[in-house]
């Protein structure tokens, strides 16, 4: 990384370092709130898009131009490293991954191969290039974690129960860590190619972790995501760990090894930091939906989770879930520049 984007407030801020003002990005910030994006993307499906490398650095960019972001975020799809594994699946607009042959016994989980960075090149040559076009703006790298990979893979698409998946962890743990093992190792590889071409931090989603209780999180998922944090912690990078309707979660997230833990909505931060540790920076966590609400209540939503992240020794400001589809470009341009404004140091 060079001395430039280490000096970033967005990187000093993950590392609990003085920052000139809170750093600010958005989760799902390139996507389909801006209509530059919806223009670019029409009629090529979303697997194909992720495989593209000119397509992925002009999407990723496009918020950086907009907002004014402290941070990108690569633009790409959890199941990328999965379908590259060799699973027969696809990203079904208004539904999410579907997977044509669902993993639910041994024999199953031998068509899910190890990857090597030679299987995602187009993400290292997106990255390359993305690194090149950001100059001082650092990139963030992501994957999905092992259990929310397992869940669609079990599950065969999205649930709201998450039954197919917990019946195995509860059944037949020897095949749950078997799959979680192997869904560990792919997602480290898929994580280094990203972290050999260039970005300057990486953000583990385990976005259905909040499924599940804290005893079972450390049983079976916890050993996991450590694994995958752990494995990175010689790459020199801020690693992010995020999950969704995680607040009992949160403790027990701070031990996976991230040095950052995102927190939803649903948790002040303050609280979040008691709960998570003062040794991590915190990222969140504006509600999504507040951005509807007009200007003057995003301002003060905002000014709160500005007074309430000061607890941690550091913050990165986000909201707690991905941007809306119908969010209004001009909400989030505005808010980046409320944040800035009034963090400033």
């Amino acid at each position: 990384m060079t001395s430039a984007l280490n000096d970033s407030p967005f990187v000093r801020a993950c590392r609990g370092q003085d920052v000139p003002h809170t750093p600010v990005w958005f989760m799902r910030q390139a996507g389909r709130s801006l209509p530059e994006y919806r223009k670019i993307r029409e009629g090529i499906g979303m697997l194909e898009s992720c495989r593209r490398p000119d397509l992925v650095t002009e999407i990723t960019l496009q918020p950086v131009r907009r907002h004014n972001v402290d941070a990108a975020i690569l633009f790409s799809d959890i199941v990328v490293p999965i379908a590259a594994a060799g699973v027969d699946l696809d990203i079904v607009a208004g539904t999410g991954p579907v997977v044509a042959e669902p993993i639910r016994t041994a024999a199953d989980l031998e068509r899910l191969r190890p990857i090597t960075g030679e299987e995602v090149a187009f993400v290292g040559a997106a990255v390359r290039q993305l690194a090149g076009e950001l100059g001082k703006t650092p990139l963030i790298g992501f994957a999905g974690a092992p259990f929310t990979l397992a869940s669609y893979l079990i599950e065969g698409g999205p649930s709201r129960t998450y039954t197919r998946t917990k019946a195995m962890m509860y059944a037949e743990p020897a095949l749950w860590h078997a799959l979680l093992t192997r869904l560990s190792g792919i997602t480290l590889a898929f994580l280094r190619t990203q972290i050999e071409a260039g970005v300057s931090a990486i953000q583990l989603f385990d976005s259905w972790a909040g499924a599940l209780s804290e005893t079972d999180y450390r049983e079976f998922v916890l050993p996991h995501s450590a694994a995958v944090l752990g494995g990175l912690a010689d790459a020199g990078i801020p690693r992010i760990h995020f999950g969704v309707g995680t607040a009992v979660l949160l403790g027990a997230m701070g031990e996976a090894g991230a040095d950052v833990v995102g927190v939803d909505w649903r948790t002040p931060l303050d609280r979040a930091t008691t709960l998570i540790g003062p040794a991590h920076a915190v990222q969140g966590n504006l509600d999504p939906a507040v951005l509807f609400a007009g200007r003057e209540v995003v301002e003060r939503e905002a000014r709160r989770v500005l007074e309430q992240g000061r607890a941690a020794p550091g913050h990165v400001f986000n909201l707690g879930h991905g941007v809306l589809p119908e969010t209004d470009p001009d909400a989030l341009t505005r808010l980046v520049e409320f944040v800035h404004v009034t963090s400033q140091r």
